[in-house]
């Protein structure tokens, strides 16, 4: 047996400024305890290992993470008990459907299919993507849900239809397209509807909490105009950033249609994993409805496809990715809870707050939004930040003059949009970076670039378009 590689040179950046943000607690502001400060220092280096990356980054967390209990910063239960948050669950219960989807040959089915009926063009088989995702987000208040069960499977039928995986270094040819296209498609889909996501809930009831009533058509009526933009340019965008080296495929019907007669009718696993998908995606869709856990509806699922035989122990057990992903996105997202319960969050926000009083509100608000959207890197997940932040900011908005409406809608939509930061900055991120189709390099490059051109579409046009329909 040989060591396996570790690139210590890639340790210096973390440890360097993991150690600096840590010596200078006794500089630090005052209100702010010490373990707060020591914590900040942990995270930043954490994250900072994230990207240099001298182990995976996987290895990188559990590191820290030991770090954190052995230095006190983070008692050992709750280091353990930061493995059950429910979303990291959901994520892994995505992974094992997609296994699903492979194992029984139903996800090449599908994928043969939106071939036939789109493959003229890789940008057609896109928009495609992106239109499911469309369709199904007014009533699946989980773009967790929706990108890792109903989008990821078909992406990854799809690359592998046409021969583009990283396991052999052609994701180019189609995969990184698709799932950077898809990613960003649930990103404009998540702001467009206000029961797509979560968060947007929370947003919505701490809202109301300072009388600022949000409908659900008012919502959708402020963000049609910036979503739709999204929905349409953002594609094309990427198209042009991170084009994908097979663009035509004029021969893809024929070969779709060939393909398909080949695999005949639907198989009993197929017609199997089929129900259970279909049963998934209807609870997902009235889970807020009937008061079911989206979390539990995926555990249900997968109990499902273990029953019938469609997915064995072993298939879950072999599911590396979803194992992965659930280290090192439930150590993230323990770090980010940490930085909010011991009270960093907060005092940032009220820093904000009083460091912004007598300034004209367009410039607070302005101020509010940049800052909420990019304090996101500091975030392992949307619920986390818009239950830290939201109401904070909202109120630092409406008694520097704001309109409530406008502000309380802004801060929504920022929302939705902050998530174009991180590859970890919520479960769709997670899911779609995790099969390693882009590159973390890649992935930060591009999303700050697109942030910037959401900043301007849901910032700029949509307050002009809210304007003109009077909801300020």
């Amino acid at each position: 047996m040989t060591l396996h590689r570790v690139h210590y040179k890639k340790m210096l950046w973390p440890v360097v400024i993991g150690l600096l943000i840590w010596f200078t607690a006794p500089l630090r502001p005052v209100g702010l305890s010490l373990i707060a400060w020591h914590m900040l220092a942990i995270f930043v280096a954490t994250i900072i290992g994230c990207i240099t990356q001298p182990l995976p980054i996987g290895g990188v967390a559990i590191i820290m993470l030991t770090l954190a209990a052995l230095l006190g910063v983070i008692p050992v239960d709750d280091a353990i008990d930061g493995f059950g948050d429910s979303t990291v669950w959901m994520i892994a219960m995505a992974y094992f459907l997609s296994r699903g989807f492979v194992n029984t040959g139903l996800g090449r089915r599908v994928a043969l299919i939106f071939v036939r009926l789109f493959g003229k063009k890789t940008l057609g088989l896109a928009y495609s993507l992106i239109g499911v995702d469309l369709v199904t987000s007014p009533a699946t208040p989980s773009n967790t849900a929706r990108a890792g069960g109903i989008v990821f499977p078909i992406i990854e039928s799809l690359a592998g239809a046409y021969g583009s995986t990283p396991k052999d270094g052609t994701e180019r040819k189609v995969g990184s397209f698709l799932i950077y296209s898809a990613f960003h498609g649930n990103i404009a889909t998540s702001g467009l509807f206000m029961t797509a996501m979560a968060p947007n809930l929370i947003a919505v009831a701490l809202a109301k909490s300072m009388h600022v009533q949000i409908t659900w058509m008012g919502w959708f009526l402020a963000g049609s105009v910036p979503g739709l933009i999204c929905l349409v340019c953002v594609p094309y965008l990427i198209y042009k950033m991170y084009p994908p080296e097979v663009k035509d495929t004029p021969n893809a019907r024929a070969w779709a249609d060939g393909e398909l007669a080949k695999m005949g009718k639907l198989s009993l696993p197929e017609k199997l994993m089929g129900a259970i998908f279909l049963l998934a995606l209807v609870l997902w869709m009235l889970s807020s409805f009937i008061g079911l856990d989206a979390t539990l509806v995926a555990f249900l699922a997968v109990s499902l496809l273990l029953f019938t035989g469609v997915l064995s122990l072993q298939d879950i057990l072999h599911e590396t990715g979803a194992w992965n992903t659930l280290l090192w996105f439930s150590i993230l997202i323990l770090m980010a809870g940490k930085l909010n319960s011991l009270g960093f969050i907060p005092w940032l926000s009220q820093s904000i707050g009083h460091s912004l009083h007598g300034v004209h509100w367009s410039i607070v608000l302005l101020v509010l939004l940049l800052v909420y959207f990019y304090a996101h890197y500091l975030f392992a997940g949307a619920t986390a930040h818009v239950s830290a932040m939201y109401g904070a900011f909202l109120g630092v908005a409406i008694s520097a003059g704001a309109p409530p409406m406008l502000a309380a809608l802004l801060l929504g939509f920022d929302g939705a949009i902050f998530s174009s930061t991180t590859h970890y900055a919520n479960g769709p991120s997670s899911i779609m970076f995790g099969p390693g189709y882009v590159t973390q390099r890649d992935w930060w490059r591009m999303d700050f670039v697109l942030g910037l051109f959401y900043l301007v579409v849901w910032g700029g046009i949509g307050s002009l378009w809210m304007k003109v329909i009077g909801l300020w």
